[in-house]
């Protein structure tokens, strides 16, 4: 339990009506969840408005609200805390209710549009290996120093956020890792948190459906920079043309990397395999698990962030040597009988571009590409034509089929995807909705040498349906339906 008025000493108060010396066991933003002892605040989402549910609440027996707009009636025995911005205070509120977690450790948020699960997951082993104990947050998983946490968002929720830190503080993590994805800006996820630093990756069309304009999503990432205090460091993607407009006018200490342009932690790709990759990191020849140019820029921001938070460069790039990625980014399966897959996130045109450039660069020129892919339901209808347009462009046999549908129709989906086709592309392209019928076709179309492509779902172990998650993996589809055909 804690006292309110302790709790409320870093937020930002405009008026304060009733007992401030009320105990609070709980901070709640989810009406359904409020009780007794628990402190409600009213914040305004995109669906509903928790101030809607300020009577509600206070029949469950909650006794403090926080709230942007004052009831009309105040009644008596109940505290009003009224604020400027809900979703900032409930930030702040978390923070505070936790024993403000993330100035306990080094906190490194890590955002961009492509590369933020790998960056963040790549920091978290290498930590690890290097003897810290650590966390992690991120789309994938989060972990607690090797201890699983199921994750059902990229940036977890303020309170979810603020236990998870806390959890990590008191099992003695000098460190945490974690994405921080533009929604989580936008909606203040972040809020009341301390950042050690920020990393930039890359930034591409992506989330046009919540942010509505690139430039509104390119300031949600920039906003997260332009608050880094003076003691943080911001390192950015030099090569990346946003990679300056980031950090205009963030205070942080500026570092950046890159493969082209000159930078304080620089690049060059020697040789890039399906197994591996061979670079140069200032001056060292290093081999890498990892495959492609976007993972080398991956490998880059892991190694700068690491050198800034003052590891010795050797241990570094030794232990980077012998890490694997994040799941679902770039897996390799190699099947009996000779044909290469590929299981991989990607969901953007950009990404998508990313992986099929990199088989491109790889293959030895004889091999098939086949690509299945689709695009998630209810996001940006904006990139699916592009999407498919990428996929034609560098695959020699396209499968357009479902990803996550949710609410919309999946044939729908497909048509918004052959919109952006020309006849010569049509010529290569099947249309297959059931996902799983997509993935058996393209097994039986490849031959030895040939490469499949799975884009879209990575890690994910579902396909949602009309609400409904129902279990599905690509990796496991395909290795089951490459052992059918061997």
């Amino acid at each position: 339990m804690k006292i309110l008025s302790d709790i409320l000493h870093h937020v930002p108060v405009k008026q304060l009506y009733g007992p401030d010396a009320v105990s609070v066991s709980e901070i709640v933003f989810d009406s359904r969840k409020a009780h007794a002892d628990a402190l409600f605040v009213a914040v305004r989402g995109t669906v509903t408005d928790g101030h809607a549910y300020i009577d509600q609440v206070i029949q469950q027996g909650v006794k403090v609200i926080v709230c942007e707009e004052l009831p009309a009636d105040l009644l008596a025995g109940v505290c009003y805390v009224q604020v400027e911005n809900s979703a900032e205070a409930l930030g702040m509120l978390a923070s505070s209710f936790y024993d403000h977690p993330s100035r306990q450790l080094a906190l490194v948020g890590v955002t961009g549009t492509n590369g933020k699960t790998t960056v963040a997951t790549l920091l978290y082993k290498l930590f690890r290996e290097l003897g810290y104990k650590a966390g992690l947050i991120s789309t994938v998983e989060n972990q607690v120093n090797g201890q699983v946490i199921p994750s059902t968002h990229t940036t977890p929720d303020q309170v979810v956020l603020n236990r998870l830190l806390r959890q990590m503080v008191d099992a003695g993590c000098d460190y945490c890792f974690m994405e921080v994805s533009s929604h989580a800006v936008a909606q203040s996820r972040i809020a009341g948190l301390h950042f050690t630093g920020g990393i930039f990756t890359n930034l591409t069309h992506d989330h046009l459906d919540f942010h509505g304009t690139f430039d509104a999503y390119l300031k949600a990432k920039k906003s997260f920079f332009d608050k880094l205090d003076r003691s943080a460091f911001a390192l950015t993607n030099i090569d990346d043309k946003h990679g300056r407009v980031m950090l205009q006018n963030t205070q942080a200490h500026i570092k950046t990397y890159g493969l082209k342009n000159i930078a304080d932690f620089k690049g060059r790709i020697l040789e890039d395999h399906f197994n591996g990759l061979l670079m140069n990191i200032d001056g060292e020849d290093v081999w890498f698990k990892l495959v492609g140019s976007f993972n080398a820029y991956n490998l880059l921001a892991v190694y700068g962030a690491a050198m800034l938070l003052e590891q010795d460069r050797a241990r570094i790039l030794t232990v980077m040597s012998r890490l694997s990625g994040a799941e679902g980014r770039f897996d390799y399966v190699n099947s009996a009988g000779g044909i290469i897959g590929i299981v991989d996130y990607a969901h953007t045109p950009d990404a998508v571009q990313n992986v099929l450039s990199t088989i491109h660069d790889i293959r030895k020129g004889n091999e098939q590409v086949i690509t299945v892919i689709g695009c998630g339901g209810d996001r940006d209808k904006a990139k699916r034509p592009v999407m498919a347009k990428t996929a034609c462009n560098w695959s020699d046999k396209v499968i357009l089929t479902s990803d996550n549908p949710r609410s919309e129709d999946p044939e729908q989906i497909l048509k918004d995807m052959e919109s952006g086709l020309n006849a010569e592309d049509k010529r290569k392209v099947l249309h297959i909705t059931n996902r799983k019928e997509a993935i058996r076709t393209a097994c039986h179309l490849a031959k030895a040498g040939d490469i499949i492509l799975l884009a879209g779902k990575g890690h994910e172990k579902y396909q949602e349906v009309n609400g409904v998650k129902h279990d599905f993996d690509d990796k496991k589809i395909l290795e089951e339906e490459l052992m059918n055909i061997n």
